[in-house]
């Protein structure tokens, strides 16, 4: 199966047109819009915690080991 041609896509509009009605189409389509940006930026959001949570587990790592090295030099 691949993409419908011409004739199919003006029966799949057609019907959607019967269904929803002319005018509500276009409030349908800024509803579509608007989940897709709030979809790209709760995504956009997700990476941004994900990488400021790899920050501070590198930071606590680092702390980590430097607080090891000095009780060992301080034991030796």
């Amino acid at each position: 199966m691949g993409m419908p041609s011409m004739p199919e896509l003006l029966v799949i509009l057609a019907i959607v047109v019967l269904l929803f009605g002319a005018k509500k189409i276009p409030d349908l389509a800024k509803g579509m819009g608007k989940g897709i940006k709030d979809f790209k930026k709760a995504i956009k959001e997700d990476d941004e915690v994900e990488a400021k949570a790899d920050v501070k587990e590198i930071k606590d790592e680092t702390k980590t080991a430097t607080t090891e090295n000095k009780e060992s030099a301080t034991k030796a």
